[in-house]
């Protein structure tokens, strides 16, 4: 069990962030050469993302299945948005190759949720558990005083104080 903190801890965020879910799910397993190359160009965009701190990225779980789930938070959806138009970053031309390859043609889906999450308007609780999700991408703090409950950890500072 490495990394493993054996006690009640909490995502601390002092800003809005965003949750970015990304996923895909193969329709048809026999077209390999439709899907293998979708599945190979996530890892990379998110090594190119976990290389630039100024990206606005701040880290990423997965979930292996059918459909794989890569769930992502962002400093910002401008930071979200920037990466995904620019010419020079992974993403873009993966889009391209994708859109060239797949299209509309049903072997291969994708898709993606966006979600702006507003300072203090958001839960987690982790137990027996190393760094983890939103705690690993920002920082992890133990659950203590207003934070010893899911209604005190899901209210900002503000709406605590009244």
């Amino acid at each position: 069990m490495s990394n493993v903190i054996a006690r009640r801890m909490t995502a601390q965020v002092e800003s809005d962030f965003v949750v970015f879910l990304i996923g895909m799910r193969v329709n048809r397993f026999w077209k390999i050469q439709k899907w293998f190359p979708v599945a190979m160009a996530m890892p990379r965009m998110i090594r190119e993302l976990s290389q630039d701190p100024t990206s606005g990225y701040l880290g990423a779980e997965s979930g292996f299945g059918n459909p794989t789930i890569l769930l992502q938070y962002w400093r910002s959806f401008e930071d979200l948005e920037s990466y995904g138009r620019n010419p020079d970053r992974r993403h873009r031309p993966a889009w391209a190759a994708f859109t060239r390859a797949v299209g509309s043609g049903g072997d291969v889906g994708i898709w993606h949720e966006t979600y702006h999450v507003h300072a203090g308007d958001f839960e987690c609780i982790y137990n027996n558990m190393p760094a983890f999700g939103l705690g690993k991408a920002t920082k992890l703090v133990p659950v203590q005083g207003r934070l010893d409950s899911a209604a005190g950890r899901m209210s900002s500072e503000e709406r605590a104080k009244k």
